[in-house]
């Protein structure tokens, strides 16, 4: 499995479409086997579901994504996690693996 997380200063982004990197957590054994950090291309409406899933993508967690991205992403064959909180990107996805990831609201109005 891969999980995938928006990044801005290693820290999950808040919106998915505004991040500096992505990066891509390897899971092995419900653990982080590996990460790769990606520089995305530019955000367009579309292009960011199609990339995720082109590099195997099975997650998306973000804080926040609009109704189409996620239909996009769900029409890509990736679970979208919206209103996981500004946090360190390894602990987020360790959380979520641990089923303890404390998500909020979705922070996109759009």
């Amino acid at each position: 499995m891969k999980i995938a997380v928006p990044t801005i200063d290693g820290n999950l982004c808040m919106h998915f479409g505004h991040c500096q990197t992505f990066v891509i957590f390897t899971i092995a054994d419900n653990k982080i086997a590996g990460r790769e950090e990606l520089t995305p291309p530019p955000h367009e409406p579309g292009v960011l579901p199609a990339w995720l899933s082109e590099i195997g993508a099975n997650v998306i967690l973000a804080g926040g994504m609009g109704q189409r991205a996620q239909s996009l992403f769900t029409q890509n064959n990736i679970k979208v996690v919206t209103g996981a909180p500004a946090m360190d990107a390894a602990a987020a996805v360790e959380a979520y693996l641990n089923n303890t990831l404390v998500t909020g609201d979705n922070a996109c109005d759009h």
